[in-house]
């Protein structure tokens, strides 16, 4: 792989990260009601889950859940009904602006071991990185090497990208003056996830 082709994945990846999806939402909500330190947490979660797929891709079994429609369902479904579920759980929240005290009630753990699984139960995101990755691998070069440099370029764009995101939610949060404005939010937050896990169970295999 020459640095041309790697830097047109490069421009990929970031067009892709920047899309707003169920980890952006992820990052911003946790990023508003527990801070940079509960937001590290949650992109390390979301980073985790990213880099189990690119190896699941890489061995072969994203190729499974591009042709196995019952695979591919079974996951699906599963990613909605946590985003849904998570949506709930945002929506009810009170409103609050102790960012401190909000980060102490659940444990950055916690925070982490969620996003990996919004993550790991989106199975459009395993599915396009198996549609993604051959486009740019070179058949007569080490392919394993590809895969690294392709899944590590993948995964530090999106560490960055979430940053980003999560610097933008607590720019958000300065502006919040009450709790009636913070319990809005939530409900915002509340309503995107279950939208996003709305469109999850909506799409359809490629």
């Amino acid at each position: 792989m020459n640095l041309e082709w790697w830097f047109t994945y490069f421009i990929t990846t970031i067009i892709l990260s920047l899309s707003p999806g169920s980890g952006a939402i992820n990052t911003m909500s946790t990023a508003m009601s527990h801070g940079y330190r509960g937001a590290a947490a949650s992109i390390a979660g979301l980073q985790t889950g990213l880099a189990i797929h690119i190896v699941l891709v890489g061995v072969g079994l994203g190729t499974l859940f591009s042709h196995s429609l019952l695979a591919f369902e079974i996951l699906k479904w599963a990613g909605a009904a946590y985003l849904v579920w998570l949506g709930i759980q945002q929506w009810r929240a009170a409103g609050a602006l102790d960012l401190k005290a909000l980060a102490q009630q659940q444990p950055r753990r916690k925070l982490f071991q969620r996003a990996t699984f919004v993550n790991l139960t989106n199975p459009k995101s395993i599915v396009f990185l198996a549609a993604l990755f051959p486009q740019f691998i070179v058949p007569h070069q080490p392919q394993v090497m590809q895969y690294v440099v392709l899944g590590v370029t993948t995964v530090a764009v999106d560490i960055v990208v979430m940053i980003g995101y999560a610097t933008l939610a607590q720019r958000i949060a300065g502006w919040i003056k009450g709790p009636h404005q913070m319990k809005a939010l939530n409900r915002v937050f509340g309503s995107l996830f279950m939208l996003v896990g709305a469109l999850l169970a909506s799409a359809r295999q490629a």
